[in-house]
């Protein structure tokens, strides 16, 4: 049977600053994300399935990157957890509420490989996550590949 590959857009709006950085960067700026999701995996043959020639549902993939990313991340600041930036988060939080603190640098990299390890642990058995494309400008982006990452 063949492998087949789905991919699903997903966009969202967030803003971020990068810690420490030496450049414009290190300022809150935001992006208007686009966000690619890849999946593979072999169609279903029980002809009995109502998903029959379905790898997987694109309502599920949909449920799966909505509920991991886009509701977590859209229209929210992403702020690297440190004890530098504890003070900024204070004054921040007393104002606004969708601040997200992560372990990571919030680059468009460092975003791909949290996003990636947060939906490979939701999909369906038989569905492997192959690739992620996040777009942080029209004309740049990064792409994480599972095959690079076995």
């Amino acid at each position: 049977m063949a492998v087949i590959r789905l991919t699903k857009e997903f966009s969202f709006e967030a803003a971020h600053a990068l810690e420490g950085y030496d450049g414009p960067c290190r300022e809150i700026h935001g992006h208007s994300y686009r966000f690619f999701v890849t999946v593979k995996g072999t169609p279903v043959t029980d002809p009995a399935d109502p998903k029959c020639g379905m790898v997987m549902d694109f309502g599920v993939l949909k449920r799966i990157v909505n509920d991991e990313i886009v509701s977590r991340f859209d229209h929210a600041l992403v702020l690297k957890a440190s004890e530098a930036g504890e003070e900024l988060y204070k004054v921040l939080s007393a104002r606004f509420g969708n601040i997200i603190r992560v372990d990571y640098q919030p680059t468009c990299e460092n975003m791909l490989t949290d996003f990636a390890a947060r939906i490979a642990a939701r999909l369906p058995e038989g569905v492997r996550l192959h690739a992620l494309r996040l777009h942080e400008t029209a004309t740049s982006f990064a792409e994480w590949f599972a095959d690079d990452n076995a």
